[in-house]
Parts: structure tokens; C-alpha cells; sequence
């Protein structure tokens, strides 16, 4: 039988933000010295990352390729950082060994979250999967600090920079021209008009001849991205 302390731990540790909270807050150890997140984000979007451990195969693929596409993050007026329950000098030792190896720098901040409050903070520590390795979780947090989109992936399977592009693109282009997006949407694909809320929309829009319609709830049309 659990005990109400074992129960108050799981909740502590199991405290999972929301697509649309606050993001929280933190102070924290980085590659790049003492962060205040908040202060870090400069009002621009930020992708957050953990990693179960440094010199690991999968997690070194992984901030590789963080690292190989940072030029797009940084056109997309986005930050990355990453986080490991690992020591500063394990980081340094670690970012230092891949840029010996295969010639890529780590070049962005990476959280020493050994106390694993920065973990607990986003839930990225899953009892089921690890008490003491972060998943990787993938936070998406726009420049009013709201979590906008979150993803979860295991400690055995990598994540795909492509598609964690192809959703913060999706996010920018859909707060700008306030429109959805479909299936596999990527850029230059048509974009899903909003649906009409009242009768008389309802009529205009069967009218309309500047979309493309399935019927008047599922518009689609191009969009001049800049």
C-alpha cells in the first residue's frame, strides 16, 4: 500500500505544464553560466529539450543535430536549450568530446540540472520510464513564455528535427495570418481558412470563390509567406 509521502512524491514528480501555461520559471547552471530563464528568452520563442544523459549514442545524435540546424531555429527567432541531470563539468567534457569527434559545437546553453529541479519543474522525469534520467521532452514556448506545443519521446528513440522545424514554423505562421493547418502541412502548402460562426459567414462563405472548398467548414487557400 502506498504511503501518503510516496503519494506526495509522485505528485511532486509528476507535475506535467499544459499546452497554454505560464512557462515556469528557473533559475539554473548552463554551458553559457548562470540563467534566468525568463531573462534568456529576450522575448523570442524558445525550443526547451532534455536528454537522458550526456555521452550517451542517441542524445549525441540528437544535440547534433540541434546543433547542424541551429542557423533555422535562429531564422525562426527561436532560442534552443537543452537540460540533463548531468554536472556542468560532465556537459563541458561532453560538448567538448563531440566537437573532437565529429566536429559539431554544442554551441547552445545546456542545463546542469543535477538537483533535477528544472526536471521535476517540466515533468520531464517519468517514474515509469526513468526516476532519474529526463525523457525527452520537447517544450515549445512562444515570447509571452506560454507553452505552445509539447512532445514526449522515450529514452530509446531519437526525435526528428525536421518535424520539430515543420510544427515551430506551423505555430509562427498560424499566430501571424490566424489560420490552421492541416495534415503534414509544411511551407507553401495550403493553409485551412478558419470556419465560419455565424449563418451569415456561413452564406458568404459558400459564396466565396477565393478558396478552395471541400464545403464551407473546410476551406483552404494559399498563403504569401515572407
Amino acid at each position: 500500500m502506498k504511503t501518503i509521502e510516496m503519494e506526495a512524491s509522485e505528485i511532486e514528480m509528476n507535475i506535467m505544464p499544459r499546452i497554454g501555461d505560464d512557462a515556469p520559471d528557473f533559475e539554473a547552471i548552463t554551458t553559457h553560466g548562470n540563467i534566468k530563464f525568463s531573462e534568456f528568452a529576450e522575448s523570442k520563442w524558445v525550443v526547451l529539450f532534455s536528454h537522458p544523459a550526456d555521452f550517451t549514442p542517441v542524445c549525441t545524435t540528437e544535440l547534433s543535430g540541434f546543433a547542424e540546424r541551429k542557423q533555422e531555429f535562429e531564422a525562426l527567432n527561436t532560442k534552443l536549450i537543452g537540460l540533463s541531470i548531468d554536472s556542468i563539468h560532465s556537459h563541458l567534457a561532453w560538448v567538448n568530446n563531440v566537437r573532437e569527434k565529429t566536429g559539431i559545437y554544442l554551441d547552445f546553453p545546456i542545463i546542469a540540472d543535477l538537483d533535477m529541479n528544472v526536471a521535476k519543474l517540466y515533468g520531464m522525469l517519468q517514474p515509469n520510464e526513468s526516476e532519474t534520467a529526463a525523457v525527452r521532452a520537447v517544450f515549445f514556448i512562444d515570447p509571452y513564455l506560454k507553452i505552445r506545443l509539447i512532445m514526449y519521446y522515450p529514452l530509446n528513440v531519437g526525435r526528428n528535427m525536421d518535424e520539430i522545424l515543420r510544427v515551430l514554423e506551423g505555430l509562427q505562421v498560424s499566430d501571424k495570418h490566424k489560420v490552421a493547418l492541416p495534415l503534414n502541412w509544411k511551407k507553401g502548402d495550403k493553409v485551412i481558412v478558419p470556419p465560419p460562426k455565424t449563418l451569415e459567414e456561413m452564406e458568404d462563405r459558400i459564396q466565396d470563390t477565393s478558396c478552395e472548398k471541400v464545403d464551407f467548414y473546410l476551406a483552404r487557400k494559399d498563403l504569401q509567406l515572407d
